[in-house]
């Protein structure tokens, strides 16, 4: 079973998905009704109605208020009922919960916790996302796995040698050893792998116009259980930043997952990458687009077929590890100890 950190922030939705049309999705085995109120505040309500548990997202708006689809049951944006048919008492336990919810750097966040303890300081921040000296594509997967095989996968991207050739990966990346860097205190794991004299893989040659190996970095903070970041910078081989920190001949692409468990075995895997260079210039947009999707879903098919395997495994299999697991044995030990707690 996986153990779900539930006292904490998960991405439910880009900014752009909500509306004023009523909008599902499942967080944590918690099934949400989504909608923006009239003065553009998003709601979170669960989504189900309290007298027969029909789905309120299969409803209707009026005004500010989800007026059920089965029997007329209207709820407010705080979940309390304002109407039932044919009485005039509501009974004082009509009512579903309502979840705290921010919405930041593109994402709205929920929390499917305590709401007492709904610290929106808590929030890791992807500020490029909204940044207008970036341009931004994004999307999302559904993976039909445990979102600990995402944590695995994004924390070790040697795989994308073998599982990305032809898009993102070289030889080198699997080739380079890494750094891994655990702030126990923060919660925070870095992995890092610096290539020096790579190939140039098509991602960042048709992106860049770059013509020739590269000095490439990867550069990965995640920040259990959400949010993933990987600091990526490429330049001509030999190309370093200026001694003043400064990187004008460099190129940066800020990549962005936010991991969310839909399920025990199923999760949503948001993703987006941020650029600094060509902001303006669609065609590489929509390359980086494509080119990252398909990444994704190479991603997600190789995890679905991981979750198979692993529910039909005997009880106490087990599993070899590496160098290159160092930043995901820490993530599974920290997400262990904040699920525990």
């Amino acid at each position: 079973m996986t153990a779900f950190v539930r006292d904490h922030w998960y991405v439910a939705a880009y900014g752009h998905e909500i509306g004023r049309e009523l909008f599902s999705r499942t967080v944590l085995g918690e099934p949400l009704v989504f909608y923006r109120s009239t003065d553009g505040v998003v709601v979170a309500l669960a989504d189900r109605c309290v007298h027969r548990r029909y789905p309120l997202s299969e409803s209707r708006l009026d005004g500010d208020t989800i007026v059920c689809g089965y029997h007329g049951f209207t709820y407010d944006s705080a979940g309390t009922c304002v109407f039932v048919p044919g009485q005039a008492r509501i009974p004082r336990t009509a009512r579903v919960q309502a979840y705290p919810v921010v919405e930041r750097d593109s994402f709205v966040w929920v929390w499917i916790g305590d709401p007492d303890r709904a610290d929106d300081s808590l929030i890791p921040r992807a500020p490029w996302l909204a940044d207008p000296a970036y341009t931004t594509v994004c999307g999302m997967e559904p993976l039909a796995a445990r979102y600990g095989l995402l944590v695995d996968n994004l924390l070790d991207l040697s795989h994308e040698t073998y599982l990305h050739g032809g898009y993102i990966g070289t030889p080198e990346v699997a080739a380079t050893p890494i750094t891994t860097e655990v702030d126990e205190d923060a919660g925070i794991i870095r992995v890092s792998r610096r290539m020096a004299d790579a190939e140039c893989p098509p991602f960042y040659a048709k992106s860049t116009g770059i013509d020739g190996r590269i000095t490439r970095w990867q550069d990965i903070e995640y920040h259990p259980p959400c949010l993933y970041l990987l600091h990526s910078r490429v330049a001509p081989a030999g190309v370093l930043p200026q001694a003043d920190g400064s990187d004008p001949n460099g190129f940066h692409v800020e990549v962005v997952y936010a991991i969310t468990p839909e399920t025990e075995h199923s999760t949503h895997d948001f993703w987006a990458v941020a650029r600094d260079f060509a902001l303006d210039d669609e065609g590489v947009s929509e390359f980086l687009r494509e080119s990252n999707r398909t990444v994704v879903l190479q991603d997600v098919r190789a995890l679905d077929i991981l979750e198979r395997v692993i529910q039909t495994e005997p009880e106490g299999y087990q599993e070899l590890s590496i160098n290159i697991d160092a930043g995901g044995l820490a993530a599974r030990r920290i997400l262990r100890r904040m699920a525990q707690a």
